[in-house]
């Protein structure tokens, strides 16, 4: 079976820039910018232009500056918003406009008090000025999973019509399961005239934790264009995680049949810069590029990781761009990594010795979360103690950690 080629959408400098404290200046955008084209991803949403002075100028600098992605701006569906988007990237090699506009009943009826007929007029109306400035034109039914869905067919028709080369279909509130949002996707294909010269792309938020899973539902129905941030931040619970959904698909080749441009290598050098730039740290246990995502405390898991990494990772942390697995040193610690460690800090233990440095190591593990270099040594000290002195090479192999530590 032929492989197809997902294009990967990252909007970690305007959705992912709106979650609270994750806001960026015009120099930190485009430095973030310049590391998501060495990623490699297809299209970079760069913000959203009139929202703010400092969100257009982004947007302009990023776009004059980097030649090979898609330069993308958001824009609200009315001439204001398209206007000034385009502004900002009419000077990209390869611009788009992203329209937006809401079409389930709740939002037509509290946020934007219009009838569905103008909506559908609405969403026409702007695609099309659109469409007049910029060859490239994505339009994006807000709200799409809790919209009827014979209206959204509608919407999505007019659209096209009006000359969208892009439809989005946001689950803007991460309201939708897996399935569901399959066999959406599928019927937007059926239903939709001259879809199969548009792309269906998916926009999912993590609401109930399922916006990768989402992500890869709507890819296996038939979309080919996929929207996520680094990290996964974004409005509320986040958006998909970009590096989550790549990697699900390069470790799975066997369920999902699909190729991106993205540079795996590059996923975590991306996660460093976005936590330095936001000061918004990664959560420990996050997938792919979490702190613990290639750390292993039980003995079990680090006897099977020292006989053959494949044991217990699906993929190595190089891969991502990670330097090495870790061995944490904790009360779920077996002898053979703690024996390891010994050995890799010059010191060499004979069974009995190992067992008496093991036995304080397990009495001080349960006191203190992690063992690190120094409370190693000191169980040393007192181990030889028990058993004798430190040769030659191991007081100075204490004596250079002592001082490194």
């Amino acid at each position: 079976m032929e492989r197809s080629r997902i294009k990967v959408f990252d909007t970690t400098l305007r959705d992912g820039e709106q979650s609270p404290g994750c806001s960026m200046n015009v120099p930190e955008k485009l430095r973030l910018a310049h590391q998501l084209d060495r990623l490699g991803v297809d299209v970079i949403e760069a913000g959203f232009p009139i929202a703010s002075e400092g969100d257009f100028a982004a947007v302009q600098a990023i776009a004059a500056t980097l030649r090979r992605p898609i330069i993308a701006g958001l824009a609200r569906a009315c001439t204001p918003d398209i206007e000034r988007a385009w502004q900002a990237l009419r000077g990209a090699a390869r611009p788009r406009i992203h329209v937006f506009l809401a079409t389930s009943d709740i939002h037509l009826r509290y946020k934007l008090k219009i009838s569905r007929r103008q909506c559908r007029e609405q969403a026409r109306d702007s695609v099309r000025l659109a469409k007049s400035l910029c060859a490239d034109v994505e339009f994006s039914p807000e709200d799409a999973t809790r919209t009827d869905h014979e209206f959204l067919y509608q919407v999505l028709n007019a659209a096209v019509e009006a000359g969208a080369t892009t439809l989005n279909i946001p689950d803007t509130v991460g309201y939708s399961m897996p399935a569901e949002f399959g066999e959406l996707i599928q019927s937007i294909r059926q239903r939709v005239r001259g879809i199969e010269k548009v792309t269906i792309s998916a926009h999912c938020h993590n609401d109930l934790g399922l916006a990768v899973a989402n992500s890869l539902a709507a890819l296996a129905a038939g979309a080919r264009q996929v929207e996520c941030t680094i990290n996964g931040i974004g409005e509320r619970a986040g958006n998909a995680s970009l590096e989550e959904i790549v990697m699900a698909m390069r470790v799975r080749p066997d369920r999902y049949r699909y190729d991106t441009g993205v540079i795996s290598e590059q996923l975590f050098p991306s996660s460093q810069l976005l936590s330095d730039l936001t000061g918004v740290p990664v959560q420990p246990n996050k997938a792919v590029i979490g702190r613990n995502a290639f750390a292993h405390e039980a003995g079990i898991h680090q006897d099977g990781m020292l006989k053959n990494p494949l044991t217990y990772e699906i993929m190595t942390p190089q891969s991502v761009g990670v330097p090495d697995s870790r061995l944490v040193l904790g009360k779920h610690s077996g002898r053979h990594a703690l024996g390891l460690r010994c050995g890799q800090l010059g010191f060499h233990f004979d069974r009995r010795e190992l067992d008496e440095v093991y036995r304080r190591f397990v009495v001080l593990a349960d006191e203190i979360k992690d063992v690190h270099e120094h409370h190693l040594l000191e169980l040393i000290r007192q181990a030889r103690g028990f058993g004798g002195d430190l040769s030659p090479e191991e007081a100075e192999s204490t004596a250079r950690y002592s001082l490194s530590g």
